[in-house]
């Protein structure tokens, strides 16, 4: 994507969209540091669902907030959008974090897991943040003092108007996050040889990581296998949009590799017992792009740790994250400091200059 972007643009117009593309991979190397911080929200989670069974008004407020019925228009509208598309505006996801956790007095870990249940772009470090720093537990707790101006859906809810009305906290009192999240040394694969693939072995594409084209493969697979595991986003049911966006993009780059490499394609499926599909196919090795903290790992982790054992299981990381993770250690100004040397060390610089643009 980077590389598109400065074959049309000079790197100072590209500079803001390269900053994004690098704010995922630096929210990746962030978490992959600090894996309780996914351990944490994951208890919190379920203690949160237990809660709420248990509470016929937190059940109802829970229930109202999620089905778009609270009475807030703009809230409802955010609610209404989130299901039916898929998606939201990132200033819509901080206001209606603010609004369900010091209005609603809902958990942010319940919030979070609405969002992961319906984002397309769900994804385990940033979804939840809009929660926990809407809370106030990295900085503040943020204010409702205006509206959203180009989220397609809420363009009519601006200063004056829904969000200043009756009904919304008038005080955000922090939350607090009581448990400390030691950041613990990175500990990624190394590169992987042609001789540590020169047997058969099967492609792994997963949710995580559905297109071969990034990790730069050193021996064709025999077979491509496609993981997708949208619904272990959480244990309540995955919204349809989200479900259908990572099944497809794992069905597709399982059609791209497969017609790349010439070799035959198969799913894994939850339940599905991969050794016997490994075994069917008369391969013993697999190759999967790295696993980073979140849903995807703790999903395809149990099966893939035995082989990864038995020195038949080989991990990959692409050269972008293993450049940039070993900055992310604290907030993204560090990484972003780094993004040119970053470019430059992947040998991604400099742009065509504007006689050369394509037509």
């Amino acid at each position: 994507m980077i590389e598109a972007a400065l074959r049309q643009h000079s790197p100072r117009e590209a500079e803001s969209f390269i900053s994004e593309v690098f704010w995922r991979v630096y929210f990746k190397g962030w978490l992959e540091q600090r894996p309780s911080v996914w351990e944490s929200y994951r208890e919190a989670r379920e203690a949160a669902i237990s809660r709420l069974e248990g509470n016929a008004g937190r059940r109802t407020a829970y229930h109202e907030a999620t089905a778009g019925r609270t009475g807030i228009p703009a809230f409802d509208t955010w609610a209404h959008e989130l299901v039916e598309h898929g998606y939201l505006h990132n200033h819509a996801r901080m206001w209606f974090a603010s609004i369900w956790i010091f209005t609603f007095e809902l958990d942010w870990e319940l919030g979070a897991d609405f969002f992961l249940r319906h984002l397309r772009d769900g994804d385990p470090p940033p979804t939840p943040c809009p929660g926990a720093g809407s809370g106030g537990c990295t900085r503040r707790a943020r204010p409702i003092s205006r509206g959203p101006t180009t989220s397609r859906a809420t363009t009519a809810h601006r200063p004056g108007g829904p969000l200043a009305a009756e009904g919304l906290a008038g005080d955000a009192p922090p939350l607090r996050e009581e448990r400390e999240h030691a950041r613990r040394a990175l500990d990624l694969p190394g590169p992987v040889s042609p001789q540590a693939l020169a047997e058969p072995y099967a492609l792994i594409l997963h949710d995580e990581a559905a297109s071969h084209v990034p990790i730069a493969l050193p021996a064709r697979p025999a077979l491509v296998i496609g993981a997708a595991r949208p619904e272990a986003r959480s244990p309540r049911e995955v919204g349809e949009p989200a479900a259908q966006f990572a099944r497809g993009a794992v069905e597709s780059g399982m059609a791209q590799a497969a017609r790349a490499f010439g070799c035959g394609s198969c799913r894994w499926e939850e339940g599905d017992d991969l050794r016997a599909i490994l075994a069917d196919a008369g391969i013993e090795r697999v190759a999967c792009p790295y696993l980073p903290i979140g849903w995807t790992h703790d999903a395809l982790m149990p099966a893939l740790a035995p082989l990864a054992e038995d020195g038949r299981a080989a991990f990959l990381l692409g050269d972008l994250a293993r450049a940039t993770w070993p900055h992310a250690r604290a907030g993204f100004f560090r990484v972003k400091k780094e993004i040119e040397a970053i470019l430059g060390e992947l040998g991604i610089t400099g742009a065509n200059p504007p006689g050369d643009l394509p037509g």
